[in-house]
């Protein structure tokens, strides 16, 4: 035999499934714990000529992969970020590269992907 238990209200009823978070923080915590803090590698001569080449062919509106330096409290200590979008803006006068709301300096760009760039990998093959 099911043992009655009292009605209980919508509102009370909706409290058993509300969400719950155990250890406030935590998440925030483990994000900061993930990040790897590494000195900035150098690029060679030859890479840095290339991403110059890729830079001149950008275009507003390109799908573009950019992993960039992004830089800490210390001169050349930071992580590197990767960020995919379309090209918001490109201003060679400032050297910045705008994709969605992220504006990167164009000199702590490590690594330029996209679309654009096929005609110019095939000519390398």
């Amino acid at each position: 035999m099911m043992k009655q238990y009292p009605h209980m209200s919508r509102r009370d009823r909706a409290k058993q499934f509300a969400p719950f978070a155990a250890l406030k923080g935590f998440e925030a915590a483990l994000r900061e714990k993930e990040r790897q803090i590494v000195p900035r590698k150098n690029l060679s001569a030859e890479a840095e000529a290339e991403l110059e080449q890729k830079l001149r062919m950008i275009r507003p509106s390109d799908m573009l992969t950019v992993v960039y330096f992004q830089q800490y409290t210390a001169p050349d200590i930071g992580e590197y970020l990767q960020i995919t979008g379309p090209v918001s803006a490109l201003d060679r006068n400032a050297k910045t590269l705008q994709i969605a709301d992220t504006r990167i300096p164009t000199a702590q760009i490590y690594s330029l992907k996209g679309d654009v760039f096929l005609s110019m990998e095939w000519e390398q093959a």
